[in-house]
């Protein structure tokens, strides 16, 4: 009885595992194919919004990468190059933390967007932030894919999905609407 039920475990897991491989397996391809997005939370940052001095031109009032953090963005922008997905369009918010994470990626020309910025102290800005990324994900809806380098707040306005530190939400767009695919995590 007890090698009846450790086997069937063992299926479960493996065909779970097989499930989890081939679902991330499918998101890089999307990914690969081009006109799909790639909306990804900042990597590891310690803490909750940004300190009461904060300033956008100034990363020292910030809340910023840690050293994990910094590990984690260098090694999804691996998992990128290592699929040999290179050919993607690349925005950040200008935060210092989306803008390191985005550079350390190292998987493109980073472009600073405003309507990735976060929206945590304000509210009233989430509407027009995320209207400006619908925007921007419109007009690149049949070229490379998409990466775009943002905050928690922004990705759950616009997905309902609450992601993790170095998360990626893959979506497509059809028609006006915003398909979120699955998501890609740390292994």
């Amino acid at each position: 009885m007890v090698v009846r039920a450790s086997l069937t475990l063992a299926l479960l897991l493996a065909f779970s595992s097989a499930g989890a491989f081939d679902a991330d397996a499918a998101l890089w391809a999307a990914l690969e194919s081009g006109g799909h997005v790639a909306l990804m939370r900042h990597a590891l940052a310690p803490g909750t919004g940004d300190p009461n001095n904060f300033r956008i031109d100034d990363c020292a009032t910030q809340r910023n990468l840690s050293e994990a953090g910094r590990q984690q963005a260098r090694a999804i922008g691996a998992r990128f190059r290592e699929r040999g997905i290179k050919n993607v369009v690349l925005f950040s918010s200008l935060w210092c933390r989306c803008l390191e994470t985005a550079r350390l990626l190292d998987i493109g020309e980073v472009r600073p967007f405003p309507g990735l910025n976060s929206f945590f102290r304000d509210n009233n800005q989430e509407a027009a932030r995320s209207a400006a990324v619908r925007k921007l994900i419109n007009e690149h809806a049949k070229g490379p894919s998409l990466m775009l380098v943002t905050h928690q707040g922004n990705i759950t306005a616009l997905t309902g999905v609450f992601p993790q530190s170095g998360e990626i939400v893959v979506l497509r767009l059809d028609g006006d609407k915003l398909i979120v695919l699955g998501s890609i995590s740390e292994r």
